[in-house]
């Protein structure tokens, strides 16, 4: 298959599934582009443009459907967007901390197919302030570190922690990730716009089209006809190829 449309296919599916949970897809993006032989220097600032198009669709979608908390998204947030600034500017060793966060991943899977998941009631109990802004900075450290909106870490927590059901999880990861999304491509740009929108290829707009369209359906059907159970198993399948990403590039 030609790689020219074999590219902006991965990231169609990839757009549909990761937004079903909520998510933005980043860590997909970059795995497809590195198989395609897209430069470094392209990939991130690429990812980050089509992982803040996802978001801004998936908040819209889970927020329609009554599925969207600030009193549970925004004590998370505050904590994340500085540290993600500080993630981003730390390199480590990728042959330790990448098969780490793998394995945090791969746990968190396994939990979220034994476990048994809060319901959605439409009452989440969101954890204390004290609680919630440092495991947002920890949260927006890891994405920082990772390259990664930091909702593949949120969602799973906010169910296993009892703080929210899978929609309600969904629509504040998605959230999550569009602000720091955002704060990533603000940390790039400070040179000027021209440091991001120069680095982009001729052919990202097919690639933002792809992913908006992945993205449309992906969020529409996690935030209003999957039940919590198939959003649960969903989340578990992003979370294994997460993992899988980190661990094969480490």
């Amino acid at each position: 298959m030609d790689s020219g449309f074999l590219l902006p296919l991965l990231i169609l599916v990839a757009a549909a599934l990761y937004s079903a949970v909520g998510h933005a897809g980043a860590s997909a993006y970059l795995a497809a582009m590195a198989l395609a032989g897209i430069a470094p220097a392209v990939m991130k600032p690429a990812a980050l443009g089509l992982n803040v198009l996802v978001a801004v669709i998936a908040t819209a979608q889970y927020a329609r459907a009554g599925c969207f908390s600030w009193r549970l998204l925004l004590p998370f947030a505050a904590g994340s967007i500085p540290a993600a600034y500080l993630g981003g500017a730390i390199t480590l060793p990728g042959s330790w901390y990448r098969p780490l966060v793998g394995a945090v991943l791969l746990l968190a899977a396994a939990r979220l197919l034994t476990a048994r998941a809060p319901a959605e009631t439409g009452r989440e109990r969101p954890p204390g302030l004290l609680m919630a802004v440092p495991t947002g900075a920890a949260i927006g450290l890891l994405a920082g570190l990772t390259g990664t909106g930091g909702g593949i870490f949120l969602s799973p927590l906010l169910m296993l922690a009892g703080w929210a059901g899978p929609r309600r999880a969904a629509g504040a990861a998605a959230a999550f990730i569009l602000v720091n999304s955002l704060a990533g491509l603000a940390g790039l740009a400070r040179g000027g716009a021209a440091a991001v929108t120069g680095a982009l290829p001729p052919e990202f707009p097919l690639w933002a089209l792809a992913a908006v369209a992945g993205g449309l359906v992906g969020s529409h059907c996690g935030s209003r006809r999957l039940d919590g159970a198939v959003l649960r198993r969903l989340l578990a399948v992003v979370l294994v190829v997460a993992a899988g990403k980190m661990i094969a590039v480490a």
